[in-house]
């Protein structure tokens, strides 16, 4: 393991562990992902509020392991070969994370890849789609006379939902009997869209009741309650 002092991300956030992962993030739907996972995991690390308020994210620190200005972020103290590894981007982050440990992925060349079909389902579906509906619902957008962009992401909200509730019929998870990295990146998108952005009777939420039922599953397991409040 190498000492993360070179690392610039760690002279704005100091490790008071630095031999654990450090996580750099906020309790949004993309950031719990990655707290939810470690929680489940049980693996050792420290987590570093972004605040958006201060405009972190922009900050030639944070950029440094995140180009994108976006969170998560991670730094991992015993990457592959035991050297230090920072990651951005959420899914990227659920499977380094999943495959460094053996977890939440299956195992099965077949499985492992299904189970990433539906991880992208959600970051090139569910995420920016509902994120679209929550600017044009509950946001800014929402001052729009015009409501045909609020009803364009609406319709696809619903369209996606409809998939997600499609597979989930006869299913305990996305993956059958086996609750993976696929439920933990979706489900906290379908908790923010009822809940903080308020859509779910724009949505009709109701009719997906497989998805209800599955997202009630979820939020109970002891893990993502912690998750969820991470960064405090």
């Amino acid at each position: 393991m190498t000492s993360l002092d070179s690392y610039a991300i760690t002279r704005k956030w100091p490790a008071s562990h630095p031999d654990r992962i450090q996580l750099y993030s906020l309790p949004t739907p993309n950031g719990v992902k990655v707290s939810i996972l470690l929680e489940e995991l049980g693996l050792p690390y420290e987590a570093h509020r972004v605040s958006f308020d201060a405009q972190d994210q922009f900050t030639p620190e944070f950029l440094s392991i995140s180009p994108n200005n976006k969170i998560p972020a991670i730094l991992d103290p015993n990457g592959p070969d035991g050297k230090p590894l920072a990651l951005f981007e959420s899914g990227a982050i659920l499977v380094y994370l999943a495959s460094k440990t053996g977890q939440f992925l299956p195992a099965d060349a077949g499985g492992r890849f299904e189970t990433l079909q539906w991880l992208m389902f959600q970051m090139g579906g569910i995420g920016p789609m509902f994120g679209q509906l929550g600017f044009f619902h509950k946001f800014a957008g929402k001052d729009y006379e015009d409501k045909r962009p609020r009803d364009r992401y609406v319709a696809e909200a619903r369209r996606l939902l409809g998939v997600l509730d499609q597979r989930l019929q006869g299913r305990d998870w996305v993956m059958g009997d086996t609750y993976t990295i696929a439920d933990i990146a979706i489900f906290p998108w379908v908790r923010n869209l009822i809940g903080f952005y308020g859509a779910g009777e724009l949505v009709e939420f109701t009719r997906y009741k497989n998805v209800a039922r599955v997202l009630d599953a979820f939020v109970s397991r002891p893990a993502v309650v912690r998750g969820l409040t991470i960064p405090g």
